[in-house]
């Protein structure tokens, strides 16, 4: 602002009040909490088959087991399906309870859920595959005729 005598005068500043400040920093804080919790249930955390292995505390103890599922070494059992798991330090044999869909084969990423015996075999009751999003169209023409609607 210009006074009369050509000078300015200088407006005097409003400074922001330190409640709104503090309540501001306490919702950053709160999103950022709810935030963290709600990416903590989606997070899947395994463990190599190294890291088991290499740490007794965890045999009988629930947890995640990631791997490749070594070629050659999968048999169907009667309750389920037998493998093991290597990240290619260590191969863990896996005894899994249920039927794997469709997707799982040897070669193949695999994260599995269960315990470790004593034993050294790992049992499991879940098993889940992990695959590209790569669609490739069957080999050798195995692919059903389309329908003709006529």
């Amino acid at each position: 602002m210009i006074r009369s005598d050509g000078e300015t005068a200088e407006r005097p500043r409003r400074q922001m009040p330190v409640r709104l400040l503090l309540v501001a920093g306490v919702v950053l804080v709160a999103v950022g909490v709810l935030a963290v919790g709600g990416l903590q249930g989606s997070l899947v955390y395994y463990r190599t088959t190294s890291e088991l292995v290499a740490d007794p505390e965890l045999v009988g103890e629930r947890v995640r087991l990631g791997g490749l599922v070594v070629a050659g070494s999968v048999a169907t059992t009667a309750d389920g399906v037998r493998f093991e798991l290597t990240d290619g330090v260590h191969d863990l044999p896996v005894v899994n309870s249920g039927q794997p869909r469709g997707v799982f084969q040897e070669g193949q990423g695999a994260v599995v859920e269960g315990t470790l015996g004593a034993d050294g075999v790992f049992r499991s009751d879940v098993l889940l595959v992990k695959h590209d999003n790569e669609y490739r169209a069957p080999v050798g023409g195995a692919a059903r005729p389309a329908e003709d609607g006529g």
